[in-house]
């Protein structure tokens, strides 16, 4: 399993991950601000199945290329941080996006937790970045699939509880982004440094598996 220092940064890392808004955050607030409660957490809920779909699927992959050969996980680890800091960048470089609630219509708790779970398995975005995050902080010489798993559940946890305070605040933060296109630009290149640091750090930094 990995050690604590691993654990810790990877928990950092994931946390700062959660609490920037990305597509995941503005589908559960825009569900939030049109059905309520309700709705926003029934979505957050269902995105966090597919989620967990992901990280079960990316563990057995991950698993299969170790077994493959140990210069074949190197190359996951190396392109999964290149892809964060083309993320980074496109981060960065994307054009300024709010939150809109015109099309969006109230479709019960019921179909917004399978909704939610239909758009996270369906979108490949989450799966390539499970892919290209996770592996870094995992030691190839212990049970590649367990601390994938284990690593994959604590970052679903964090993007749950972020989804969470996101529905309990979604009147004030939507009204803020909406509002304030400043504060969109500063949210954007904030999660472009973060990816573009974090893809930097464990591509040069001594992971210990070469």
């Amino acid at each position: 399993m990995p050690d604590l220092a691993t654990l810790g940064l990877f928990i950092s890392a994931a946390f700062v991950l959660a609490i920037t808004p990305g597509p995941g955050i503005f589908y559960v607030m825009t569900r939030s601000l049109k059905g309520g409660r309700p709705e926003g957490l029934a979505s957050a809920m269902g995105t966090s199945v597919g989620g967990l779909f992901h990280v079960v699927a990316a563990a057995l992959g991950v698993s299969v290329v170790l077994a493959t050969s140990a210069i074949a996980f190197s190359l996951v680890k190396y392109l999964g941080a290149a892809y964060l800091i083309f993320l980074g960048i496109k981060t960065i470089l994307s054009r300024d996006a709010f939150i809109s609630e015109s099309g969006t219509v109230i479709v019960g708790y019921q179909k917004a937790f399978l909704q939610g779970i239909t758009v996270e398995v369906l979108n490949p975005k989450t799966a390539l970045f499970f892919l290209a995050f996770i592996p870094q902080f995992v030691d190839p010489a212990g049970v590649v699939f367990l601390q994938f798993l284990l690593l994959g559940c604590i970052s679903v946890l964090l993007n749950t509880l972020a989804d969470l305070v996101v529905i309990t605040l979604a009147g004030p933060i939507g009204q803020k982004l909406r509002t304030s296109p400043k504060l969109r630009k500063r949210q954007r290149i904030a999660t472009g440094v973060g990816l573009i640091s974090l893809g930097g750090y464990v591509a040069f930094a001594d992971t210990g598996d070469a």
